[in-house]
């Protein structure tokens, strides 16, 4: 028995010791965080109702059964994770003001938040290529994206996402954090959170820089050379009708790109140069770049893209009769 209360007496004293953090709502408006939940939680009834009801058509509806609707939903998975990753913390800090998080928690959540942000770039690379493919070499559309090829690029981006996402945690959990641990948003970030270290992060930036190259670095060239190509493609086209026809198919596209890419690279600049900004633009700035894209994508695909459109139509009139 002496033994048993020794060994709980020193698992206590390991788990008392793990450092904790405190998550942040909306800064200045503590007060109103009951009022403020309710555009957030019907962000997130859009984003996942929305999301669902494209993976829902797209696994139903024979017809979608191409490339272009695999990737597709593909992307509304990714959005979906980066909804759920997210919305257990938020919700918890604006409705029972539950802030504190372990450090290990705050980890967890960190592996599916930048996982879900990695894979969301690689599955927009990969559209891109899809509708360059589709645009630029037509007749060969259905030799090189077969299925066993779709199959292989997703594996290749989600081995790289989950082997950058470990790495990373891994480095992260050899730091010290000091006794301040007051995170800047709802939810645990990596900039944000390795900011409170005590010890020499030397090594997480220069990992942090290799992430960069390997996912940004490379997915965003490659998104803007395939938009090149495409353009200098569709510019060759004599029609003005067909040269619209031809570009139309890459909107929704675009727009995907730009709800993800501009409020990514605008957090990433406030976190590392506008440090005398107010809180609650980092605050701001960190929802937008998390609840924009998940809530828009749905809503552009299901307008721009005839397809998915007459599908979801079908699926709602087939349920009122």
């Amino acid at each position: 028995m002496p033994q048993i209360q020794d060994n709980m007496e020193i698992l206590s004293n390991l788990t008392s010791t793990l450092p904790t953090f405190l998550l942040t709502g909306i800064p200045g408006l503590e007060s109103v965080h009951g009022w403020i939940s309710i555009p957030f939680c019907c962000l997130y009834a859009i984003a996942l109702t929305g999301n669902s009801m494209i993976l829902f058509v797209i696994i139903t509806q024979q017809s979608l059964h191409e490339p272009m609707y695999y990737f597709l939903s593909m992307l509304s998975a990714t959005d979906l994770g980066l909804t759920v990753s997210t919305m257990s913390t938020t919700l918890a800090v604006l409705w029972f003001d539950a802030r504190e998080i372990s450090l290990y928690s705050c980890m967890i959540q960190m592996f599916f938040l930048h996982g879900f942000a990695f894979m969301e770039s690689a599955v927009l690379m990969i559209m891109a290529f899809d509708r360059y493919v589709a645009i630029c070499n037509p007749l060969r559309y259905t030799t090189i994206l077969t299925n066993s090829r779709i199959i292989q690029m997703c594996l290749i981006i989600s081995a790289r996402t989950v082997l950058l996402s470990m790495i990373g945690l891994l480095l992260l959990k050899r730091v010290s954090f000091c006794k301040m641990k007051l995170l800047s948003h709802s939810y645990c970030y990596h900039p944000d959170v390795i900011k409170l270290a005590c010890s020499d992060t030397w090594t997480n930036s220069i990992f942090g820089l290799i992430v960069l190259l390997l996912t940004m670095g490379v997915d965003t060239p490659s998104i803007v050379i395939s938009y090149i190509l495409i353009i200098r493609s569709v510019l060759r086209i004599a029609s003005a009708e067909e040269r619209h026809k031809a570009f139309s198919t890459c909107f929704s596209h675009i727009g995907a790109v730009s709800i993800f890419y501009i409020p990514l690279i605008s957090l990433s600049l406030v976190h590392r140069y506008a440090h005398s900004a107010p809180k609650v633009a980092h605050s701001v700035m960190s929802n937008i770049y998390l609840h924009l894209p998940p809530m828009i994508n749905p809503i552009i695909y299901s307008i721009k893209t005839k397809q998915i459109r007459k599908a979801i139509l079908s699926i709602l009139l087939a349920n009122k009769q």
